[in-house]
């Protein structure tokens, strides 16, 4: 008959962020465990609250499983003396692995003999496994932060302060630095039991219950979401959706209670996003919207209890909200007393890095950077004034009263205080649209002036990071590097922009030796963000379910704009779905390696001597045209298809024509000539790189 474990680790309240990885250390390792320690089980699920983390095994057998080892000894030459009689070599094997010499044999192995022996390991009580291993489990969770407390050598997020160890209806004990593994847990730390004892595993989860705890989180979070929708549907509204908000208020509450309260009319002239902030940031409220996404004068949190004295409550957090609201609107007006560009030359006070200058420093490379790119693009004059507007006013918000209290307003406000001020509606949404997208799956600028500032912002913030040297290294990006460069490909394949990533880092660095006089290795930085780029640019791809070897050859070529590339790809991934390619990729590959010794690419006719040489020579200007032609119409896949005739002729050129003469100027003739078909082929991709399959 299998049984089934439960291990409790109960802690102080966890921060809510921890959790999820937690647990799924938690199952992970125990997994892992099992696996090494050779216990069968059926399922192994773990929960969570504020105060524990959780994990039931079910179906664990009642011991381990007998392992059955075969042993190779010393060879048989040497195992036994002219007698017969075992020789101390296979007596001190035999001792060491605790066997006796009726259970050896002899066995060839590579051409000579030697003495073996089969033993079966008893496997161990299923109770003496988890006593031995529980321990290291719990120690095996690690966290972003961790804590030592009470004198104890083990680190945790928080002070572990119960454990329950329960197989069935028996304790498995351990000690854990004075910890001791019980059947004893702990209710709602205000309205259950402080001393639940648990009999058998079944009971846990209802004796909890019982006690005000929901130890299910996914439970929890369908109360929460259930109970909260249907308050907002009473009052003719809806709950603003938030999956990341309501999993953490999931990860802080034990038994939810979701209440509704209500938002004076006098905040309700406020931007809406003045009020949200607040209620979603710092009280961890839920915004109740209508149909059209307005906001509704009402409000959902959620209790940490029952539904006693709930009038009460429900006027608390009316009155925290209202004073957090109260705040709000006394910065609000304030800041709109003046336009929103008399705060630029106050970014002069504030340092946005050390070495690369004060904000406003940065809001001048901004501007210059977003001008490069709009006359790169081409832009009509309203919208490179629109850039050049917004560039300028980017930043004048982070210095408001507002944004200085509640830094999640910037960009926010600043669109709101530009509308006050008076600016148009292009410049007011650009000024927000800059530090889009703020995370993967964020929205992305919807305006043209918005996406030029968000590429210019994010181009700014990578060249000047990396020509001081504080380039993200391993998995460590404090300044949120490599997602801001993900925002910019993200923008420049949302939009279709063609742009020369080598000309905007070699501009952007430009800025920064123009303006903050700063001096590093321009070369070496300039390889440094290129590599940089490319390196998301292959992770993004591949994402997209872009063949490794298709990123590459598409990388390995001279262009340099993102969303040609992505055009590139998708094309070269077609082409090669075709039939019959193996032999054109194998001929390519002749001839890519042989071009790399080509000192030059120039061709004369009349040194060709061979046959095949003139006829590789003809069939090749015979397409190089239409190669060019429908390159320049991004038609990859049909100038691909132009080089399709050159297989046979390459491959008789290679069967017939000796390359590597010793007269020069053949020599390098018939290099030249591979060089210049490789050089075009390299307009359009490498086929070199292409795994042939």
């Amino acid at each position: 008959m299998t049984k089934k474990y439960l291990l409790e680790i109960g802690v102080e309240e966890l921060p809510a962020r921890y959790v999820r990885d937690a647990l799924q250390q938690l199952k992970d390792n125990c997994a892992k465990i099992f696996k090494d320690e050779r216990v069968t089980y059926e399922e192994i699920n773990v929960y969570s609250t504020p105060r524990r983390l959780v994990l039931v095994a079910e179906g664990l057998e009642d011991k381990q499983a007998d392992l059955k080892e075969t042993l190779k000894g010393p060879a048989k030459r040497i195992a036994f003396n002219d007698d017969g009689n075992p020789t101390k070599a296979l007596l001190g094997f035999m001792k060491g692995k605790d066997i006796k010499i009726n259970n050896t044999y002899i066995q060839e192995y590579n051409g000579e003999e030697y003495v073996y022996a089969n033993i079966i390991k008893n496997g161990k009580n299923i109770k003496e496994v988890l006593n031995i291993n529980m321990i290291n489990l719990i120690k095996s969770i690690t966290f972003p932060k961790s804590m030592k407390w009470g004198g104890k050598n083990i680190r945790f997020a928080r002070p572990i302060r119960w454990i329950v160890s329960l197989l069935d209806d028996e304790i498995i004990p351990f000690d854990l630095e004075g910890i001791k593994a019980s059947n004893i847990t702990k209710g709602h730390r205000f309205l259950g039991s402080n001393k639940i004892e648990i009999n058998c595993v079944d009971e846990y989860f209802d004796l909890l219950k019982d006690n005000y705890v929901i130890v299910d989180q996914n439970k929890r979070k369908e109360t929460i979401k259930y109970r909260s929708e249907k308050l907002a549907k009473e009052k003719g509204g809806n709950l603003l959706p938030d999956e990341t908000l309501l999993d953490e208020v999931t990860n802080i509450v034990e038994y939810p209670t979701p209440i509704i309260g209500r938002i004076k009319e006098e905040y309700l002239s406020l931007p809406k996003d003045v009020i949200i902030t607040p209620m979603k940031e710092h009280l961890r409220f839920f915004p109740v919207v209508d149909d059209k996404k307005r906001l509704l004068p009402y409000f959902i949190t959620v209790r940490n209890g029952n539904e006693d004295f709930i009038d009460t409550v429900i006027k608390g957090n009316e009155k925290v909200l209202g004073a957090r609201l109260e705040d709000a609107k006394f910065f609000y007006m304030e800041d709109i007393k003046v336009p929103l560009d008399s705060y630029v030359e106050d970014l002069k006070n504030i340092v946005f890095q050390e070495k690369l200058g004060t904000l406003y420093d940065k809001t001048k490379r901004v501007q210059k950077l977003a001008a490069k790119i709009g006359g790169y693009l081409e832009v009509g004059e309203d919208t490179e004034n629109n850039i050049d507007r917004a560039g300028y006013l980017s930043k004048a918000d982070l210095v408001t009263k507002m944004v200085s209290e509640f830094t999640e307003l910037q960009g926010k406000m600043g669109m709101e205080y530009a509308k006050t001020s008076g600016e148009n509606e292009i410049v007011s949404l650009a000024i927000y649209e800059q530090y889009l997208p703020r995370y993967s799956g964020d929205e992305l600028p919807t305006t043209t002036a918005g996406a030029i500032l968000s590429i210019g912002d994010k181009l700014d913030s990578i060249a000047g990071s990396f020509a001081i040297g504080i380039q993200p290294t391993g998995s460590q990006d404090p300044f949120g590097l490599r997602r801001q460069a993900l925002g910019i490909i993200n923008i420049i394949l949302d939009k279709k922009l063609n742009l020369s990533l080598s000309e905007l880092i070699e501009f952007a660095l430009y800025i920064y030796v123009e303006e903050n006089g700063l001096a590093f290795d321009y070369n070496k930085v300039k390889l440094e963000i290129t590599e940089f780029f490319n390196g998301r640019i292959k992770n993004m791809f591949m994402d997209m379910g872009i063949r490794y070897d298709i990123i590459d050859a598409v990388i390995s070529t001279k262009t340099d704009d993102i969303y040609d590339m992505r055009i590139r790809a998708d094309k070269l991934n077609e082409w090669l779905s075709k039939d019959g390619l193996s032999e054109i990729l194998s001929a390519f590959n002749r001839v890519s390696n042989l071009a790399e010794k080509a000192i030059t690419d120039e061709v004369k006719r009349d040194l060709f001597i061979e046959e095949e040489e003139i006829n590789l020579y003809d069939t090749f200007n015979n397409i190089e045209e239409k190669v060019i032609s429908f390159i320049n119409k991004k038609e990859y896949d049909k100038a691909l298809d132009q080089f399709v005739v050159l297989r046979e002729p390459v491959d008789k050129f290679f069967d017939n024509v000796m390359v590597m003469v010793e007269d020069e100027d053949i020599r390098d003739n018939r290099l030249g000539l591979l060089k210049k078909i490789y050089d075009t082929m390299l307009l359009i991709c490498d086929l070199s790189k292409i795994v042939n399959k």
